[in-house]
């Protein structure tokens, strides 16, 4: 029998990972063939996850963004090569460039629990770091703009657009935007990687994490949206710029390639959140496996699972669309020294890179810390510390720092980054990215 072995499995991932809760589907040919849940929706209250339990979205929430996206290309209120409204340093991105996160915003998030106005300017962070189609980088700043683009276009608020083009149109009753549930379904509650429970979180980048729905309704939605577009734009949408060796990324859907069967796919994770929705076309079939946990990993052990039973050939290659790969620093030994430009002023930075693939890093005035150095294919030095960046953004839950530099003559140039890594201690935080410029002693 094809389920054979799911419950096992399923059981096992949420004891062995510290998992609440996973709730599955499958559908093939427009029908969900089937639905189960596991473990409990809410711990303290004893509630159990059911197959009509709602669960955060996080990041499958630019599925839904780019395919309103898409719609309002062929209704003819948005041009798909059209410059968006902002002043750049180079030509301004279209949102073809940023459905691809290739419209040249860097990686952002910030995530606070407090239902006031949001603690961090976010416009403080939505700058240009390279020209537009030059490179991929993930980007929440540039699916933000795509929702922006979005409801000035269609004159509605993004939930009202995507409940009446998308959700209604497609039967999908449990889907749902915000920054909570706002429906009558039970919700799933989420939960740290020890099992603490989150309070609502709220972002300044809605468009890009803040969908809800069941996963039935998230394999449907995974089958059938394309439904709703002219074929140009279907195939549009799944021309994918290949951003690694197994895979490519179109318009809020990465899109394997090379061995195995093709993988269409779009993963979230957050505080509280691991999801994914996956469609093999090849077998006119989608998944969707969503957990209230921030740990990943009882969500992609059940989708190893489903993919062995399901999509042979297939693996977790095909669904992860990571760019930066670390190699050896091959820097010269010696000492760096320069700025962290911030909104509230440039912060000095020195790094001493040593000989043996370790970094002494300064931050300002505080203590020398030595930690690991790698290199990528994109930078020449990348490297983290537990310091944090002296600027009221980082202060609010940025305990952390990292470099990402790549050699230019006698400089050393790229970002330097104040994040919070995981939620062990508190709840997830922010990345913020600021220039950075160092120059050889």
């Amino acid at each position: 029998m094809l389920w054979d072995g799911l419950d096992e499995c399923c059981e096992s991932a949420l004891s062995n990972h510290g998992c609440a809760s996973v709730s599955l589907a499958v559908a093939e040919r427009g029908d969900v063939v089937l639905a189960r849940a596991y473990g409990a929706a809410d711990v303290a209250a004893r509630r159990q996850a059911t197959p009509a339990t709602v669960y955060g979205l996080a990041s499958i929430t630019k599925a839904l963004t780019a395919t309103a996206v898409c719609l309002a290309a062929d209704d003819g209120l948005l041009d798909l090569d059209g410059p968006a409204p902002g002043d750049y340093p180079w030509p301004a991105p279209t949102p073809r460039q940023l459905l691809r996160h290739r419209g040249g915003f860097p990686a952002f998030y910030a995530f606070h629990y407090d239902a006031g106005p949001m603690p961090i300017d976010v416009d403080r962070y939505r700058t240009l770091v390279r020209a537009p189609d030059t490179d991929f980088e993930y980007s929440n700043l540039g699916y933000r703009e795509l929702g922006r683009l979005l409801e000035a276009a269609t004159g509605q608020r993004l939930g009202d657009h995507l409940r009446e083009r998308i959700f209604d149109p497609l039967g999908l009753r449990s889907f749902a935007y915000g920054s909570a549930y706002p429906g009558s379904a039970p919700v799933a509650r989420p939960y740290s990687v020890d099992g603490r429970a989150y309070p609502d979180c709220f972002s300044g980048h809605l468009a890009a994490t803040a969908g809800w729905a069941t996963a039935s309704d998230v394999a449907l939605f995974a089958q059938t949206s394309a439904r709703l577009l002219r074929p140009e734009t279907v195939a549009a949408m799944y021309d994918a710029v290949p951003i690694n060796d197994h895979v490519g990324y179109g318009f809020g859907r990465v899109v394997s390639h090379g061995a195995g069967p093709v993988i269409r796919s779009h993963g979230g994770g957050m505080g509280g959140v691991a999801a994914l929705m996956i469609e093999v076309p090849e077998r006119d079939l989608a998944i969707a496996v969503l957990t209230n946990s921030t740990s990943k990993a009882a969500r992609d052990t059940i989708v190893e699972h489903l993919l062995g039973v399901l999509a042979p050939g297939a693996s977790g290659d095909h669904l992860n669309p990571v760019t930066e790969r670390n190699r050896p620093v091959a820097l010269p030994e010696g000492v760096w020294e320069g700025e962290i430009g911030t909104a509230d002023g440039e912060v000095p930075l020195r790094i001493r890179v040593r000989a043996d693939q370790q970094a002494e890093i300064r931050l300002a005035h505080g203590n020398k810390v030595t930690t690991p150095v790698a290199a990528s294919q994109r930078w020449d030095l990348r490297a983290s510390a537990p310091i944090q960046l002296p600027t009221a953004d980082a202060r609010l839950n940025c305990p952390d720092f990292a470099v990402e530099l790549r050699a230019e003559r006698d400089r050393l140039v790229g970002r330097a980054i104040a994040y919070k890594g995981g939620d062990r201690n508190g709840w997830l935080g922010a990345y913020l990215v600021h220039p950075c410029v160092l120059r050889s002693q």
